[in-house]
């Protein structure tokens, strides 16, 4: 039985005052957190104070990027090491807006990968087509690739990596995949992992709500949600925990 794992991905949301007004109000509201995993991944600027102050709650903290290499002359950067040191425990890596803006390729991704599991962060790799790629009927191929030069070959425990599928078309649209369809690419990716694939937590991205999170999540391949812009309001994530830990399908 795979825990579920529910996490939410600030983006570039959320100074360090609102960090730690968000932070203070979930510990006010005691939501238990009991029989799930939950992360939250804010701004680097923010990850020390979300990091002392979710600290007893239940939520990890993650960040949502980070560079291969420990130190150097990289302008801009963020080192694992750096990661490790302030507390953080996950990180987001290969979001479909870092390919997108930031050019960031498969073999990018499985460089960081790697150093992430060798400093013992635990590490979501996130993986999903484009509406035009999903169009021409290209999505597994995608996923399959992106799958197979970001992840296969490295050397990690399934409890340390968790992978996201986010239909580029859906993150921050409000279309959404109908759950079926969701479930079909899960149970793709889950066979593309091999022997490991029946450990290993896939959780669903974009447009993810309080009003649909449960239909994702009831589907046989579904271990939890990467959740954007709902993650930002500190009830409706409080309630989405809520949902996912008390779910029965």
């Amino acid at each position: 039985m795979r825990k579920l794992l529910i996490g939410g991905n600030w983006k570039m949301y959320k100074g360090v005052e609102e960090t730690i007004k968000f932070a203070n109000l979930f510990k006010e509201k005691k939501v238990s957190t009991e029989g799930v995993d939950v992360f939250l991944a804010p701004p680097f600027t923010s990850l020390v104070d979300a990091v002392r102050i979710f600290k007893g709650s239940g939520i990890s903290v993650g960040a949502q990027n980070l560079f291969w290499e420990d130190e150097g002359a990289y302008t801009g950067e963020v080192s694992s090491v750096f990661l490790k040191e302030i507390g953080v425990d996950w990180v987001i890596i290969g979001h479909s807006e870092r390919r997108t803006y930031f050019g960031e390729t498969n073999a990018g991704v499985k460089k960081k990968v790697e150093k992430a599991l060798q400093k013992q962060l635990k590490v979501v790799i996130c993986v999903g087509e484009t509406e035009e790629e999903r169009e021409e009927g290209k999505a597994k191929e995608v996923v399959d690739k992106q799958i197979e030069e970001g992840l296969l070959g490295i050397e990690y425990d399934a409890e340390n990596l968790a992978v996201a599928y986010e239909p580029v078309w859906a993150i921050g649209t409000g279309k959404t995949p109908h759950p079926e369809d969701a479930e079909e690419m899960h149970s793709i990716i889950r066979e593309k992992l091999g022997a490991k694939g029946e450990s290993i937590r896939i959780m669903y991205g974009g447009s993810v709500k309080t009003h649909n999170i449960k239909d994702f999540i009831c589907q046989e391949n579904i271990d939890g949600a990467l959740i954007g812009g709902a993650s930002l309001d500190v009830d409706g994530f409080s309630d989405m925990i809520n949902i996912a830990k008390e779910i029965k399908c």
